[in-house]
């Protein structure tokens, strides 16, 4: 079987390659210097990251019988300009600090601000930019995908696809923001928000759109393997996501230890904590939870807390069995030998990740 990095490697390159090509391309008409920070501010932004998004769409595109096509790999890279957009805004939903070790889009325009002297608030600015930056990101991403070079056939079949994915993203961010403001959570509710936030747009939508590009039409044998692999990836995806959020180590995360906690996130990891809690660790996570000002003591607290009630090792054992689950549904679905195996790798992949 292909190793867990083999097929990003293979879409890695391609997908930077793309993605340079297509900024370089947009210099031009940005040339005046007051855009120059907007520019370096995106080019350090899409430097990073896993490429799964990409990945997950050029192997369904090669699972369905389509070759090593350059303009292919264009339109799955702009994926990660749509991931870059999100994440953007959600940095300044969350009100958080870092990003893959650098600061977040909107600190970095505030610090320029209040170098800079400028009037007003430094803050106030810092998440306007961030928001417009955003958005500009959001419409090069339909920008790129439209101008890949895959014919228009393919491009018009796959066109739905691609916008419900954008939409369904809105969704699940404010599902997030409404988990947030209830306070409470439900097992049915987190699920459903590891679904919408990032479970779809991360395997289940990619994967469609490379299907799709190569088949030109969804057949029911699409839809079922995006269900019962994609999704249960997705959902898998953004359970060890959680878990990363609470327990991950910064140096590798790129982001401050608990994050999630300070930010308040209702998790599967915090639903099945309650669930399970005494009534003094109950107090514990409702005391805590959500407070931005959460030193590494009250981090510590909460970690223990979550392992105490066995909410991890239940969430763990919830990402086994999603992957058990989506691996088993790959063994007769028709598609291609050696995408069979590089869906198997990158599965195992993005739900091991220790970033």
């Amino acid at each position: 079987m292909t190793t867990s990095a083999a097929p990003l490697d293979l879409v890695r390159s391609e997908v930077d390659r793309s993605l340079r090509r297509f900024l370089d391309e947009q210099r031009p008409f940005f040339d005046d210097p007051q855009f120059a920070v907007l520019l370096s501010t995106v080019d350090d932004f899409i430097a990073g990251g896993k490429r799964l998004r990409p990945a997950f769409c050029h192997w369904g595109w090669r699972a369905a019988g389509g070759g090593d096509d350059p303009a292919v790999y264009r339109a799955a890279a702009s994926l990660e300009l749509l991931q870059a957009s999100a994440l953007i805004h959600d940095d300044v939903m969350d009100a958080s600090d870092l990003r893959r070790g650098m600061p977040a889009a909107h600190r970095r325009f505030e610090r320029l601000h209040a170098e800079s002297g400028w009037h007003g608030s430094a803050e106030q600015f810092g998440e306007g930019a961030a928001v417009l930056l955003g958005n500009l990101l959001l419409i090069w991403s339909g920008q790129m995908w439209r101008t890949s070079g895959v014919p228009d056939e393919a491009l018009a079949a796959a066109q739905p696809v691609y916008d419900h994915m954008r939409t369904e993203l809105m969704f699940g961010q404010y599902l997030d923001l409404l988990e947030q403001a209830k306070g409470e959570s439900t097992f049915e509710s987190a699920l459903r928000v590891a679904l919408y936030k990032s479970g779809k747009y991360s395997v289940e939508q990619p994967l469609r759109l490379g299907l799709v590009l190569a088949t030109r039409g969804v057949t029911p044998w699409i839809d079922r393997l995006c269900v019962e692999y994609g999704q249960k990836v997705g959902i898998a995806f953004q359970l060890r996501d959680d878990v990363l959020g609470v327990f991950g180590d910064p140096a590798e995360t790129g982001k401050p230890a608990g994050d999630d906690l300070r930010e308040g996130k209702r998790t599967m990891l915090i639903a099945r904590t309650l669930a399970a809690a005494t009534d003094s660790q109950a107090e514990v996570v409702r005391t805590l939870l959500g407070d931005p000002k959460l030193d590494g003591e009250g981090v510590a607290q909460l970690r223990f807390v979550i392992e105490e009630t066995g909410a991890l090792a239940q969430c763990e054992d919830m990402i086994k069995r999603y992957l058990d689950d989506a691996l088993r549904s790959l063994e007769h679905a028709p598609i291609e030998a050696e995408a069979r195996d590089a869906l198997g790798a990158l599965a195992v992949a993005a739900t091991t990740r220790r970033t």
